[in-house]
């Protein structure tokens, strides 16, 4: 799948390119903060190499976007839609911003709304799913406030921290899309 280029107020989502978006992630997987926010499993660290064949190995149906800041064309992160069933209409999505100077400042939401914009206007889906960790809720904020809806938790299935946490299955239907984009048009006064 071809990826486009979306645009936002602050962010642009984009083709990840050549060498320099692949020594920043790189550079990303050496917060073990970050990994552990991302992925389940232990920390290590990524070589630019060993993210280029990765990325090599993705489902070519999937999409990768990298997240740029607008203000100074800076690669902050990225976020995905992995693998669509065209005949559901659902995909998967992911997202990580790497570059923990830009963590809650708002960035990620509107990264993931271009999106789920992408997802359900361009490429008629009907559903957007998504798994968080429980105690990650800087992110389960973002994706309510995105429009996610909370749909279920595999209980105590991750151990992080000294402790077993939850992982959070979260969706956005395309019916959810169209009562957002309601609410967000202006309102004409007469």
């Amino acid at each position: 799948m071809t990826t486009p280029t979306l645009e936002g107020k602050r962010v642009r989502l984009g083709r990840m390119e050549g060498e320099k978006d692949l020594e920043s992630w790189a550079g990303w997987f050496r917060n073990v903060e970050f990994q552990h926010l991302l992925d389940v499993e232990p920390p290590h660290l990524w070589s630019a190499g060993q993210i280029q064949t990765w990325l090599e190995r993705k489902d070519d149906r999937s999409v990768l976007f990298g997240i740029r800041t607008l203000e100074d064309d800076a690669l902050i992160g990225f976020v995905t839609l992995e693998a669509p069933d065209w005949t559901a209409r659902t995909a998967w999505t992911s997202i990580g911003i790497g570059v923990e100077a830009r963590w809650g400042q708002g960035l990620g939401r509107e990264a993931m709304s271009l999106l789920l914009g992408y997802a359900f206007e361009t490429l008629h889906l009907n559903r957007v799913s998504l798994t968080v960790f429980e105690y990650n809720q800087r992110a389960i904020r973002c994706y309510l406030r995105c429009g996610f809806l909370e749909e279920g938790r595999a209980r105590l299935a991750v151990q992080r921290f000294g402790r077993r946490w939850d992982l959070v299955y979260m969706g956005f239907l395309y019916e959810d899309w169209l009562c957002l984009k309601k609410r967000e048009e202006p309102v004409i006064l007469s």
